[in-house]
């Protein structure tokens, strides 16, 4: 068999789409591997220090991972990345925290990495002492300030100092929801649970668990609340994500209603389990004051705090979570990408990747919809070229991204899956708000009451409502399980993390056993089209295709639905349509 890869001396790794042995190596390259681009038929992947390190905290060795890239790759391996593979894994664990005799201390069986960390600027200021050669002591308090500060400088600090088990509170997951419906962990939900916990011992407790939007990450949040058996505090992106994990933990545990607790804008309870939001304990009232409700971090005696779409953490939470070490820290996420470059503050402070399954897997299984990405290609129209050609880059990419002619084809997808749920999601109010017009749909942007919200995404549930509009307030944590179509109108620039969540608000496995359908509406030869190649990247590492069609096609499907006879052109459908 033709082997799929070449392996490159500066890390980099192309991977053959078209090889036969495309999907397994793709599979095992997620592991360790960051993709860098996808094209057609070459994606490019590169071995980084924070891939393998956090391959090596995952459980994987050096040798495994050089083993599978010398049994796929075409050529034999540069002598330079063998020797990289070894070196940065091993230095996960090369620096260890630990509790002894009533200190904290950093153990190295090397004396002079303590000697280099003890010269080092950035890391000596948190040295307190010195018990030998090889154990440096710290304030417990700095434990989180000391390890963002050592990986920094190529040390990922294994963290073995334990945690405080915090005030306990017994539950039990229920065999039965409120509704009457059985309740099971999955397989994978409970194993993700285990490895976090690792049975309570210093090497479980703080991690990130990896799963695709639908796949229930809420659900194993529950299932680590019930390994540990203590007051929690949850952490979620905004108040819909709040509510819905109010009613998870009601519907499938026995907690006391006393006992559940919601702290937002708009309610203050402070219970044993609270849920609340990254805006309000992100809140202050002028720049420069401190956070006033960063008090909740010390309400409770709390032993362990999940923070919900970790990806997302805003920079004022990383800085209280490092003072939140001896605590146990859940991080829980589709994705662990980061558009601003930290997730290596996330490997320090919350945790390494503990868990992590292929999306493909999960969809294999039936755990999530199948679902089929588009990529439909538009040009913009002439009236619209000079203003984009004199435009600077960011003004470029509204002018791309708006172009008024995805209008017509949204209408015709719409036409073309009539009787699914379909959301229609975008960036620009101004163009949410023609296209909801044109539609007859609801729309829902930041600005919407959390009351409306809420009445407009049960409606939606309910099937009342087929077609909402929704601005990026969608993107997270929104639970819309019939949702079989997501048509995305226009995004922030390059987000891989965006383009993850929205495939995610329709890949529930439906009822109706409908597959799910994923458009984006791109503008040809502008800058919209160069940040979607970006967009997609983390979904092709997971083994989505985007198929790339013109607006001909849809148009013509959507009039055929419509029974209005076959249109060819996108200026036949907009003279159809009633638009001049």
């Amino acid at each position: 068999m033709d082997k799929p890869l070449i392996v490159q001396s500066d890390r980099t790794i192309l991977l053959e789409v078209d090889n036969p042995a495309y999907t397994e190596a793709r599979d095992y390259l997620v592991r360790f591997a960051e993709l860098v681009k996808s094209p057609e038929h070459v994606h490019t992947y590169r071995l980084t220090p924070l891939s393998l390190w956090n391959a090596a905290a995952s459980g994987l060795d050096a040798e495994t991972v050089i083993q599978v890239l010398s049994e796929l790759s075409k050529y034999p391996l540069p002598a330079n990345v063998v020797t990289d593979i070894r070196e940065y894994m091993g230095r996960y664990g090369k620096v260890k925290l630990v509790a002894q005799g009533g200190e904290m201390c950093l153990v190295t069986a090397d004396p002079a990495i303590a000697l280099e960390i003890l010269s080092n600027k950035r890391v000596k200021e948190y040295i307190k002492g010195r018990r030998d050669d090889c154990t440096l002591l710290i304030d417990p308090w700095e434990r989180g300030l000391v390890k963002q500060a050592l990986i920094k400088i190529g040390y990922p600090v294994e963290d073995l100092a334990g945690y405080v088990p915090g005030a306990p509170l017994k539950f039990n997951l229920r065999k039965f929801t409120l509704s009457g419906e059985p309740f099971n962990l999955r397989d994978y939900q409970r194993e993700a649970a285990e490895i976090f916990y690792a049975s309570g011992s210093s090497k479980g407790g703080s991690g990130v668990i990896v799963l695709p939007c639908g796949a229930g990450k809420t659900i194993v949040g529950l299932a680590v609340m019930a390994l540990t058996q203590c007051y929690t505090l949850i952490l979620v992106t905004n108040v819909t994500a709040a509510r819905q994990w109010l009613t998870e933990i009601r519907d499938k545990t026995d907690l006391p209603e006393d006992l559940v607790g919601e702290y937002t804008g708009e309610k203050k309870e402070i219970r044993p389990v609270t849920v609340t939001t990254y805006q309000i304990i992100t809140h202050r009232r002028k720049k420069g004051e401190d956070y006033p409700h960063f008090q909740l971090f010390n309400q409770q005696d709390w032993g362990l705090i999940i923070y919900d779409e970790v990806h997302l953490l805003p920079a004022p939470i990383f800085r209280i979570t490092a003072e939140l070490q001896a605590r146990r820290r859940l991080g829980l996420t589709a994705t662990l990408v980061r558009e601003d470059g930290r997730e290596d503050d996330v490997f320090s402070l919350i945790g390494p990747k503990k868990y992590d399954i292929p999306w493909k897997q999960l969809e294999a299984q039936g755990w999530i919809a199948k679902a089929t990405c588009y990529e439909v290609r538009l040009n913009l129209p002439p009236e619209d070229r000079l203003s984009y050609a004199v435009a600077d880059d960011r003004e470029k990419h509204r002018v791309a991204a708006t172009n008024p002619d995805k209008d017509a084809v949204v209408e015709a997808i719409v036409e073309a899956h009539k009787g699914e749920q379909i959301l229609v999601i975008g960036q620009y109010l101004e163009q949410l708000e023609r296209l909801a017009k044109r539609l007859g749909a609801p729309l829902i942007t930041g600005k919407t009451a959390n009351r409306e919200r809420e009445q407009l995404y049960q409606a939606f549930r309910e099937g009342k409502l087929p077609c909402l509009v929704v601005s990026k307030v969608a993107n997270f944590a929104l639970d819309l399980p019939e949702a079989s179509v997501a048509i995305q109108v226009s995004g922030t620039f390059g987000s891989r993390q965006e383009e993850a969540q929205r495939l995610g608000r329709i890949l529930r496995p439906k009822k109706s056993g409908l597959p799910a359908s994923f458009y984006s509406l791109v503008t040809r030869d502008t800058v919209e089209q160069q940040y979607a190649m970006h967009r997609q990247l983390f979904l092709t590492e997971q083994g989505y295709r985007y198929e790339i069609i013109g607006p001909e096609r849809l148009l013509s499907q959507g009039v055929e639905k419509a029974e209005r006879g076959k249109i060819v052109s996108l200026a036949e459908w907009k003279q159809r349509a009633g638009k001049k």
